[in-house]
């Protein structure tokens, strides 16, 4: 039997908490994963692109997810997809799961995590004005794990819908801002989350010490972050072959750089180099794996399972 969850199911059983443990120790253990994961990008003879992630593996986990996407920048929601949860004993099709919920919850806690560690410097400080260019999904998740660590003094967003901005801000409080160089000019933390596809901010905007976090350069031809904020930075990814194939070292144009100082697995289990960059600048630019994927599929599965909800259905029958 397969079970199906839907969005209301996945909400229902997805915690912040639980989700950034599963995250964490999937990136500290992801030296330990037992074969890579593939990233397949296909364009379409549509206004849209097909992802595919597989397969989403963990140590100790004994089942492996498949993730297929349509990406639509002009629909509502954009991203849409399903997550098949198979056992790795024999095959078996555990669960299929709405994409876009797992995907969200998975990138933008994630990315919490990774800010979370890049700024933790500077707490002293005192809690950080966080700005978010880019009002969806993944930084309502974003901005929701960054509470979970420590408080925001200030919050202030823009979006190229500024109906969506001043919806995110009365969610989340704070304020709009008319443009991603007025965020950066203003916060501590910059969280970006866009459909961009060419850079929104460069050096000039960046403060000595800010840190950014970049999400949108998850496939060919997107871009954020200008070269140059990026070479002065100390850059750390989730993965460094896919950051410089299809990530955020893959897009920048005109840029010397060619590697990552760290991936967030490192820092995780090896603790802060001893070098960072002069400017104190810090950039966080993952791409997202297939495991992320799993370890957060996994924890909706078991929890699913425990209290008896979504449907259930023979695929076989």
């Amino acid at each position: 039997m397969t079970r199906l969850l839907t969005r209301s199911d996945l909400l229902s059983v997805l915690d912040i908490g639980s989700c950034i443990g599963v995250l964490r120790d999937g990136f500290r253990n992801d030296d330990r994963i037992p074969a890579p994961g593939l990233r397949v990008r296909g364009d379409l003879p549509f206004p849209g692109t097909a992802t595919a992630l597989m397969p989403g593996l963990l140590p100790g986990v004994e089942a492996y997810s498949v993730k297929i996407n349509a990406k639509f920048p002009g629909a509502l929601p954009a991203l849409r997809g399903v997550i098949c949860l198979h056992s790795g004993v024999d095959g078996s099709l555990l669960a299929l799961m709405d994409s876009a919920t797992i995907t969200a919850w998975r990138t933008g806690l994630a990315a919490a995590l990774g800010t979370q560690l890049l700024t933790r410097a500077r707490r002293a400080a005192g809690d950080p004005v966080v700005g978010v260019v880019g009002a969806g999904a993944q930084a309502e998740l974003m901005v929701n794990g960054l509470r979970h660590f420590r408080g925001v003094r200030d919050l202030l967003v823009h979006d190229t819908n500024v109906d969506r901005a001043a919806a995110f801000v009365e969610r989340h409080g704070g304020r709009v801002a008319g443009s991603a160089a007025e965020i950066a000019q203003a916060s501590d933390t910059v969280l970006l989350a866009t459909w961009s596809r060419e850079p929104l901010l460069g050096l000039a905007d960046a403060h000595p010490g800010r840190h950014f976090t970049t999400l949108g350069v998850d496939e060919p031809g997107k871009q954020e972050l200008a070269a140059d904020l990026l070479e002065a930075s100390f850059l750390v990814v989730d993965d460094h072959g896919l950051a410089a194939s299809t990530g955020v070292l893959a897009e920048v144009g005109g840029s010397s750089r060619v590697t990552a100082d760290a991936s967030l697995g490192e820092l995780l289990r090896e603790g802060w180099p001893n070098q960072e960059a002069p400017s104190g600048i810090t950039v966080y630019a993952p791409v997202g794996l297939p495991w992320q994927e799993l370890a957060v599929a996994w924890l909706a599965h078991q929890r699913a399972e425990s209290n008896g909800l979504g449907r259930k259905v023979d695929l076989l029958s």
